[in-house]
């Protein structure tokens, strides 16, 4: 059985994408993105965007059809994978790119660039600080990248790198999501 989630913004505006019955796949709500695209506003167009833990694809094929150049999609599961092929022959976006693969060893591979980071991992598993760390550490991120985290809204993000500054923080329901901006001057 497929599941739905509606693009809110830019080309693709009101297009329906399918994603399959996953466990721990949560679509970021259409209410977030929203939030989320418009503290984005001036940073999407022509950026390049790394989707870790992708799942239904909604950020990164957000980001897509708002202007971004190139979008990585990463996921572990092959039938997300599928759809999010899928959905990307559907609306005929070149610039999207699905990588399946663990996202610590997609981290652990070369480093390229990226300006816009969306990092939505499941709940509950402890996989958001890692992989913060590892962005970092491992040069993942562009001088002044934005990175978009959201997690259970009991989970403290302690150990965020120091170079990165807090911009927004909203809870929605069960949900937390922080933009931070990489501060390549602390």
């Amino acid at each position: 059985m497929s599941n739905k989630v509606k693009i809110i913004g830019g080309e693709w505006r009101g297009r329906n994408l399918s994603f399959p019955d996953a466990e721990g796949l949560r679509p970021t709500s259409s209410r977030v993105r929203e939030t989320l695209f418009n503290w984005l506003q001036y940073d999407v167009l022509g950026s390049r965007c790394l989707d870790l833990y992708s799942g239904s694809g909604a950020l990164g094929m957000e980001a897509a059809s708002r202007g971004a150049k190139q979008v990585v999609l990463v996921d572990n599961n092959a039938q997300i994978c599928r759809q999010l092929k899928a959905n990307a022959e559907l609306l005929s976006a070149s610039q999207i790119k699905i990588i399946q693969q663990d996202v610590y060893r997609y981290l652990a591979g070369d480093a390229e660039l990226f300006d816009l980071v969306f990092l939505d991992p499941p709940f509950a598993k402890g996989l958001a600080l890692q992989a913060l760390s590892w962005l970092e550490d491992k040069q993942w991120l562009a001088p002044q990248a934005k990175i978009y985290i959201e997690v259970e809204k009991q989970l403290q993000l302690e150990g965020v790198p120091e170079n990165w500054r807090l911009l927004k923080h909203k809870v929605a329901g069960a949900v937390a999501y922080y933009l931070f901006e990489r501060d390549t001057y602390l």
